[in-house]
């Protein structure tokens, strides 16, 4: 039985790639708690950058030790932990803004004062000893040896500093520094060093990475959890709106592109001009695309907000996505397996 009452049947195969945007990760979690309730679902595949790709080695350990629900528990566990350590930080709403029931962190001194440091100050500069207490939060939570011997395949991206490209850190790779990396935003962290090559945030070139799922995983359904918005009616005036609007776009960017590349595939092999043969390794293959976006519920949340920790603020997000999930199942269960519900040309269109 599903956790709505009804019964699903045969179990559906599924990727999750999990996008990456801050304390807003906590709608991810919110939507995996539900998915993992779906006894008709199957998760064999993960990808994630950034928070998605904390979401995604938390789940995956939590699933290789004891399974589904051993797995909302350790995500429950480790948004509690991150919410937290948040309490120790100076960035904390005004009592101005939890009059008003505002998540914005805007009005905070201390995040006035950072946001000036960093136009003159680098992570090297004002955090020399490259403190981040979210890599003892993870190495909590998450079993790395268990993820490399699961049978769920997962795997993060991180930016290479020196060329500029994404490196995906596969199964047999998966560590603490890889997803530290995948998470590492330049302003804040100094960059992560793995085998002496640095990494910075996996959001700027893979966020989330699908091609590991579509070349690497069996499952033929790929569900997109996005959290960053691709369209805002409203044009950006002040400062923080127009770097808000950059990073979204930004970190947009290579998703756009990897469904571009899967909807030109999809098509030439719907023409009957690419069969499913290999070339180099890679198998082509028609695969079908779902998404469950929090672009309605965050799209009036300020960039501020993805550093807000405080507890409520994650419960209220993790409400959010789980009923965007409960949404998703109620309308789309039955197309699991069946055909996409993510109408691509029309997500491309100008």
């Amino acid at each position: 039985m599903s956790a709505s009452g009804t019964k699903r049947s045969p179990r559906k195969a599924i990727s999750l790639a999990l996008q990456g945007g801050g304390a807003h990760g906590a709608f991810t979690w919110g939507v995996v708690d539900r998915l993992l309730q779906e006894e008709g679902i199957s998760i064999s595949g993960i990808s994630g950058t950034s928070a998605g790709a904390m979401n995604a080695v938390v789940m995956a350990s939590g699933l290789a030790k004891g399974g589904p629900d051993e797995a909302r528990a350790a995500l429950t566990l480790f948004w509690r932990d991150v919410s937290r350590d948040g309490r120790l930080s100076p960035l904390q709403r005004t009592a101005f803004d939890r009059l008003l029931g505002n998540w914005s962190l805007a009005r905070n001194p201390a995040y006035l004062a950072f946001e000036v440091a960093s136009r003159f100050l680098s992570p090297y500069d004002f955090n020399p000893l490259n403190i981040n207490p979210l890599r003892e939060i993870l190495n909590v939570h998450v079993d790395f040896e268990a993820i490399r011997a699961s049978s769920v395949k997962v795997f993060i991206s991180a930016t290479n500093v020196h060329t500029g490209r994404a490196r995906i850190f596969g199964h047999e790779d998966m560590t603490a520094d890889a997803v530290m990396a995948s998470a590492c935003l330049p302003f804040i962290f100094q960059a992560v060093e793995i085998d002496g090559v640095p990494y910075w945030d996996g959001g700027y070139m893979g966020n989330p990475p699908l091609f590991p799922l579509y070349e690497k995983v069996e499952a033929d359904d790929i569900l997109l959890v996005q959290i960053n918005p691709i369209l805002r009616e409203e044009t950006p005036r002040t400062s923080a709106e127009i770097q808000n609007r950059i990073n979204e776009i930004t970190f947009n960017a290579s998703l756009l592109s990897q469904l571009r590349a899967i909807d030109q595939v999809t098509q030439l092999i719907e023409q009957g001009l690419l069969t499913r043969w290999t070339l180099g390794g890679s198998g082509f293959r028609r695969v079908r695309l779902h998404r469950i976006g929090g672009a309605d519920q965050l799209v009036n949340l300020d960039v501020t907000s993805k550093m807000n920790a405080e507890w409520a603020f994650l419960q209220h997000l993790r409400d959010v996505g789980r009923q965007a999930a409960e949404d998703f199942l109620a309308a789309h269960y039955d197309d699991i397996g069946k055909r996409s519900t993510l109408d691509l040309r029309l997500e491309l269109a100008d």
